[in-house]
């Protein structure tokens, strides 16, 4: 099983390649994924965060997992601020702005299209896991001054 990349891991800040087949490689990795993402106590992994550049996400949602391979946000509207934290960032917590409302398309494991519409909390997980997939991280979403604050913060624990 594949262990978590901290920031900053430079795969974290590749752009990911859409996944074109769905074989017992891809869903390998999809199930490792699931077992990371659930044994880190997370809501939300994207391959990046792995060590794999590929356009896959997995979501825990109140309608259970949600595995999302090449998604897109394709509409979005309304806004809000909440706090957001990232396995890739241990202990870093932070307020986001993101939409309040998307609408997120991609293919299942069963290759069909699917589409999402989602509010709340999930919408905050699907663009934060889609953030990861063109290399953004919730430290991208700050002013520069707090981002500035906790990189340094991150340096010196990395030396410690």
């Amino acid at each position: 099983m594949s262990e978590i990349r901290i920031y900053p891991d430079p795969v974290l800040r590749k752009m990911s390649s859409p996944l074109k087949i769905i074989d017992s490689k891809a869903k390998k990795m999809i199930d490792d994924m699931t077992m990371i993402m659930y044994s880190y106590k997370g809501i939300g992994l994207a391959a990046p965060q792995i060590g794999i550049s590929r356009q896959v996400i997995v979501v825990s949602s109140e309608h259970g997992l949600i595995t999302l391979i090449n998604p897109e946000i394709f509409e979005s509207e309304g806004e809000n601020t909440g706090e957001e934290g990232c396995l890739s960032l241990p202990e870093v917590s932070v307020n986001v702005s993101r939409s309040s409302n998307v609408m997120v398309k991609g293919v299942d494991l069963a290759e069909k299209e699917v589409e999402f519409e989602a509010s709340g909390l999930l919408a905050r997980v699907f663009q934060h896991e889609i953030d990861h997939l063109e290399g953004r991280l919730i430290l991208d979403r700050l002013s520069r001054l707090k981002r500035g604050l906790i990189k340094s913060r991150l340096k010196k624990r990395s030396k410690l």
